[in-house]
C-alpha cells in the first residue's frame, strides 16, 4: 500500500508528492521544486528512506507543477509521463515564464504519454488514471483503490476547485468531471490535492459550495 509525503514548493506554493510502498520504489508527482533547499528537501528524504525513484509523473503541465521535470530528469534521470492533451500547455511554459519572474529549465519531453484511462504501476501500486480537464486541457488524477487515496492535482480542493480561467479551461466541464468521476469514489477516499491542505471526498460532496 502506498504512502504519501508532500512538499510545498516554489511561488505559487505547490504540492509535490511522493508515493512509496514496502518495495522502496516510489513515483515523484507533480514536482515543483524551483529553489535549492526545496531540491534537497525532497533529495534527502528520498535519500533517508532508501527509496528507489521510478516514474516522474505531472498531473498537468502548468508552470508550477513541472518547474522541477528538469532537475528529476538530472538527479534520476527520469522524464515525465502526462497525457499528450498537455504537451502545449508545457511547451508554452518557456515563453510565459520570464513575463513572471520565473526561472524555468526546459523540461524534457516524455519517451511515452499517458492514456486517458488505464493505470500505471510502480512496486506493488497501482494507480488508476482519471482523465478530468476543465482546469486544463488533458489533466490526470490518480487514484490508489488499495490505499484509497487520489493525488487530484488542481481539479478538486478544499473547499474549492480549480480555477478555469486559463487557456484550455472549462469551468462546466470541470464540475462535470469532478461529479461524474470523482465524487464516484468513496467518501473517505482521501484527496491530496495541488494546492492547500488534504481533504475527502465525502466533505466536498457535502460542503464544497462550487459543487452543492
Amino acid at each position: 500500500m502506498a504512502n504519501v509525503q508532500s512538499f510545498v514548493n516554489n511561488p505559487y506554493q505547490e504540492n509535490t508528492y511522493i508515493l512509496f510502498d514496502e518495495t522502496g520504489e516510489c513515483v515523484i508527482i507533480d514536482p515543483g521544486m524551483y529553489t535549492a533547499p526545496e531540491q534537497n528537501a525532497v533529495v534527502h528524504f528520498i535519500r533517508d528512506n532508501n527509496l528507489k525513484p521510478v516514474l516522474l509523473l505531472d498531473t498537468h503541465c502548468h508552470i508550477d507543477h513541472v518547474l522541477g521535470n528538469k532537475f528529476v530528469f538530472d538527479q534520476y534521470g527520469l522524464k515525465p509521463q502526462f497525457n499528450i492533451g498537455e504537451l502545449p500547455v508545457l511547451q508554452a511554459v518557456v515563453a510565459y515564464a520570464p513575463q513572471m519572474g520565473i526561472r524555468y529549465e526546459l523540461s524534457p519531453l516524455p519517451d511515452e504519454y499517458l492514456p486517458e484511462t488505464g493505470s500505471i504501476s510502480f512496486g506493488k501500486t497501482e494507480l488508476t488514471l482519471i482523465f478530468a480537464p476543465g482546469h486544463s486541457p488533458a489533466h490526470l488524477c490518480f487514484y490508489d483503490k488499495a490505499a484509497n487515496i487520489l493525488i487530484g492535482g488542481d481539479v478538486l480542493f478544499r473547499s474549492s476547485i480549480g480555477r478555469t480561467d486559463l487557456p484550455g479551461g472549462n469551468f462546466t466541464q470541470l464540475v462535470d468531471n469532478i461529479e461524474q468521476k470523482l465524487f464516484t469514489l468513496p467518501d473517505d477516499c482521501t484527496v491530496y490535492p495541488g494546492h492547500g491542505p488534504e481533504t475527502t471526498i465525502g466533505f466536498e460532496k457535502q460542503t464544497n459550495p462550487f459543487l452543492t
